[in-house]
């Protein structure tokens, strides 16, 4: 029998394995949809979300209210899961693995003729656009290449995809909790 709210719940008679795919696929699979769009949106609007990750890693584990399990399952949190998703796509476009459509949105420093001998064409990044209005600043043509360009170096220079995924969600794990995934 489940701990969760003190009721009793299904997942307890799933099974362990069961569960984390239910989770998975019901749950996790709803909150990374377009969660790209919420960028630069401020933490009390994503706080419903994070709870939502919280319940779900509780749900797993098979804890209490107000147990906190999304560390120990090594999930990122939302603002996190945020920029990994953001951070994704500039470097399929470095690799050329998205639709023209995309690529078209993120202008690699190199391309830019006046810009093309700064360091930064050296470090792979993007042209930062500028937005005329505030809202402007969550569009993906300048939340994804600003967040892009924060990134090491040596991250954003990696061209294989199954490297840079791990990666990517180490560093975003150390930034959000200040230790490594492989020191957990």
């Amino acid at each position: 029998m489940s701990r969760f709210y003190g009721s009793v719940c299904i997942c307890g008679q799933l099974g362990h394995e069961v569960t984390v795919r239910l989770v998975s696929a019901v749950v996790l699979s709803r909150l990374d949809c377009c969660n790209a769009n919420f960028s630069g949106l401020l933490m009390t609007t994503l706080a419903p979300l994070q709870r939502v990750l919280n319940t779900a890693a509780r749900i797993i584990l098979d804890l209490r209210l107000g147990d906190h399990a999304v560390r120990e399952l090594h999930w990122l949190p939302v603002t996190a899961r945020i920029k990994y998703k953001l951070c994704l796509l500039p470097h399929k476009v470095t690799v050329g693995q998205v639709p023209k459509y995309i690529a078209d949105l993120l202008t690699p420093v190199t391309e830019i003729s006046s810009r093309s001998a700064l360091r930064a064409s050296d470090r792979g990044d993007f042209a930062v656009r500028r937005p005329r209005l505030k809202i402007g600043e969550r569009a993906f043509s300048v939340a994804a290449p600003r967040l892009w360009n924060q990134l090491p170096t040596e991250l954003k220079l990696c061209q294989s995809t199954a490297l840079f995924k791990p990666k990517l969600k180490t560093f975003l794990f150390t930034a959000s909790y200040g230790v490594s995934e492989n020191n957990i």
